[in-house]
């Protein structure tokens, strides 16, 4: 393949040319043409069905952060016959709060997080989309506390509570579940391992100096960091049910070997952890992550979840 939509050089070109068109250089009006109409755009916060409601949001956070910008960092991607392909998108994305909006006032204050969107492409059309944004990382980042900000949203939505639960998805067309590639399954045995208690894997498997990029603008350094982060959701909710919905494993285009997988933890808030005093509320936990490799083991790991979402469903 050496053209996508007639003008990218190829798939992952695509997604990073249409991302920025879109975003900053302002080009809100081409979502009608590289999104399909009914798209339904999955996140942690819920379900948006339908491309004129992309164009609003899209429109929303460009105002409240006019000068936010989004640096495409990888694109790890598979190819389905049937269902077209389906990219991981993994983004740096920065901005001011110098508007008030769904922040609240503005603060004037920089911040900077990674978003991992997973988007199913078909004859030159983007038709179905999950997308997690480090939410929690933007609201530590302009001074609030999740927990509290989430009280907030739960307030003011008056109990609507509108977050994603599988029960409620829709059928958006892609019904892939990525490739057969050896990294793509070393990592999702690996998540499989430490879901399954199994902390020690990670001095095993990991680079001594693994660098993670996690929920919450977390940066760590040393496998020691990866069992924190970890072993803090996992203590949460101890007796939640994990899955693995989607995985990618690629060793091309001039990168480390890696990987992307999109999961879940469906169940109750029943241990002490990340997310505070058990509440025995349930939970669904929507994680994306990528993963790359070295000749140590696993050298830099990227794990997002919402902690807003979460929040929102333990204090609701």
């Amino acid at each position: 393949m050496t053209q996508y939509a007639g003008r990218w050089k190829d798939f992952p070109d695509y997604i990073i040319g249409i991302t920025k068109e879109i975003w900053e250089d302002r080009g809100v009006e081409t979502l009608n043409r590289y999104y399909a109409d009914d798209i339904p755009v999955r996140s942690p916060m819920g379900i948006q069905r339908g491309n004129q409601g992309v164009m609003a949001a899209t429109m929303a956070t460009i105002h409240e952060f006019p000068d936010r910008q989004l640096f495409g960092e990888d694109v790890i991607w598979s190819n389905d016959p049937t269902h077209g392909h389906l990219s991981s998108h993994r983004l740096i994305t920065t901005a001011t709060h110098t508007r008030d909006g769904q922040f609240g006032p503005a603060t004037g204050k920089p911040w900077r997080v990674r978003v991992i969107a997973d988007c199913a492409a078909r004859d030159e059309t983007i038709y179905d989309e999950w997308l997690v944004r480090d939410y929690g990382g933007i609201v530590r980042q302009l001074g609030m506390d999740p927990a509290e900000y989430a009280a907030r949203l739960l307030e003011a939505e008056a109990g609507a509570n509108p977050v994603y639960l599988p029960e409620h998805d829709v059928d958006g067309g892609y019904h892939g579940r990525g490739n057969d590639n050896e990294w793509g399954d070393k990592y999702a045995d690996t998540l499989s391992r430490i879901m399954a208690d199994d902390f020690t894997h990670i001095h095993q498997s990991y680079d001594r100096a693994v660098i993670g990029e996690y929920a919450g603008a977390q940066q760590t350094l040393g496998a020691e960091g990866s069992v924190g982060f970890w072993l803090g959701l996992r203590s949460s909710f101890p007796s939640a049910t994990f899955k693995i919905h989607h995985q990618i494993g690629m060793d091309a285009d001039m990168l480390s070997p890696r990987a992307a997988l999109r999961w879940s933890l469906d169940g109750p808030h029943d241990g002490w952890g990340s997310f505070g005093r058990p509440t025995g509320k349930r939970v669904h936990v929507f994680g994306m992550c990528h993963a790359e490799f070295g000749p140590w083991g696993l050298r830099r790991e990227f794990a997002l979840y919402d902690e807003i979402a979460i929040w929102k469903q333990i204090l609701s």
